[in-house]
């Protein structure tokens, strides 16, 4: 009986280990997508003059740390 429960433990784990990863990965593409959208709405308006390039700058370069961080997976979704 205690065989049986340490494996019924130990998928238990497995399970809620698989879970964290799922949800950490779709918040890394969640946070991805939005920082691309950023980069995008800075591009825009430094195109149509009310931005800069500074602003665009800025959000290309978080974006390319949270690629660093995280892959760019979230650019192929």
């Amino acid at each position: 009986m205690a065989g049986f429960l340490d494996r019924a433990k130990e998928q238990a784990q497995r399970g809620l280990t698989q879970g964290k990863q799922k949800i950490d990965e779709v918040q890394a593409q969640r946070a991805g997508g939005d920082l691309l959208k950023k980069l995008g709405g800075a591009y825009y308006a430094e195109r149509r003059g009310s931005g800069s390039p500074e602003a665009t700058q800025q959000a290309l370069q978080a974006l390319e740390s949270h690629i660093a961080v995280n892959g760019d997976a979230f650019l192929h979704s």
